[in-house]
C-alpha cells in the first residue's frame, strides 16, 4: 500500500520539525525543506524513518526551489504544510521604522510563497483530495506593537486560505494559529519570554485537522486541543 505524502516547509526546526517527526512515525512519505542544508540534513537523520524522507534545502521565496519541491512531491500530495516563516528584522521595529525591503521579504516568504506552492502542487492535491495547513499567528488578528509586518503577512495568508477554500471545495484548507511556542523565532522576537510550550505540544492539534473532516477555515490550536479532551 502506498503511504500518504506530505510536503512540510520549514522542517529543520521548531513546529515543522515536530510535525515532520509525527508524520514520519506514522509512516508517511515526506518532502521537507529548510534554508540551512546542514541543519535540514541533521533533522532528517534524527527521524525514525529517514528513508521515507526527501530533503530539498532552499528558500521558499525562490521560484526554482518551489519547482524542485513540486517535482519531488510527484503526482499525488495528501498534505501541504506551509510552515516556513520570516519574522523580519529584530528587535521588532514599529511599522513607521520598518524598511519596505524588509516588509517585501516577509511578505515573499509568509504570503506569496504559500500561495505559489499551492499553485505548484494543486493537481497533486486535487488527485488526493488533500489538505493544506497554512501556519498563521495570533498577530494576524491582534494588533501587537512591533509585529505589524509579520502580522500583516499572516493576515493576508489567512485571507488567501479562505478564498482558496471557497474556490476549491474538494480540498480542506486550514489557517491554523499554533499559539506561542518555544521556538527560535519567538526567542528572536522576545528573548525574555519563558515557560512557553514546546512545538511538539501543538502537533496533536495539527494532526486533528489532518485526520478529521472539519470544514475549511481558521482554527486555533488551543481550541482544537481543548475540544479533543472534552
Amino acid at each position: 500500500m502506498t503511504p500518504p505524502t506530505a510536503l512540510v516547509t520549514g522542517a529543520s526546526r521548531g513546529l515543522g520539525a515536530a510535525l515532520a517527526e509525527a508524520l514520519d512515525r506514522r509512516g508517511w512519505r515526506l518532502v521537507v525543506d529548510g534554508r540551512d542544508p546542514d541543519r535540514l540534513a541533521a533533522a532528517v537523520a534524527a527521524l525514525p524513518r529517514p528513508d521515507l524522507v526527501t530533503a530539498v534545502p532552499g528558500d521558499v521565496a525562490d521560484p526554482a526551489h518551489r519547482a524542485a519541491l513540486a517535482a519531488a512531491v510527484g503526482d499525488r500530495l495528501d498534505l501541504l504544510v506551509n510552515n516556513a516563516s520570516e519574522l523580519g528584522p529584530t528587535p521588532l521595529p514599529r511599522l513607521a521604522d520598518l524598511a519596505p525591503a524588509a516588509l517585501e521579504r516577509v511578505l515573499a516568504v509568509n504570503t506569496v510563497a504559500p500561495l505559489a506552492l499551492v499553485q505548484a502542487v494543486l493537481p497533486a492535491l486535487e488527485r488526493a483530495g488533500g489538505v493544506v495547513l497554512d501556519v498563521s499567528s495570533d498577530a494576524a488578528v491582534e494588533a501587537y506593537q512591533g509585529w505589524g509586518g509579520y502580522g500583516a503577512s499572516k493576515a493576508a495568508l489567512d485571507r488567501l486560505t479562505a478564498v482558496l477554500a471557497v474556490e476549491h471545495p474538494a480540498l480542506r484548507l486550514y489557517a491554523v494559529d499554533p499559539g506561542d511556542m518555544a521556538t527560535d523565532m519567538h526567542r528572536a522576537a522576545d528573548p525574555e519570554a519563558t515557560g512557553l510550550p514546546e512545538p511538539a505540544a501543538v502537533v496533536p492539534a495539527l494532526l486533528r485537522l489532518v485526520d478529521s473532516d472539519l470544514p475549511s477555515g481558521r482554527y486555533r490550536a488551543a481550541d482544537l486541543t481543548a475540544e479533543a479532551v472534552r
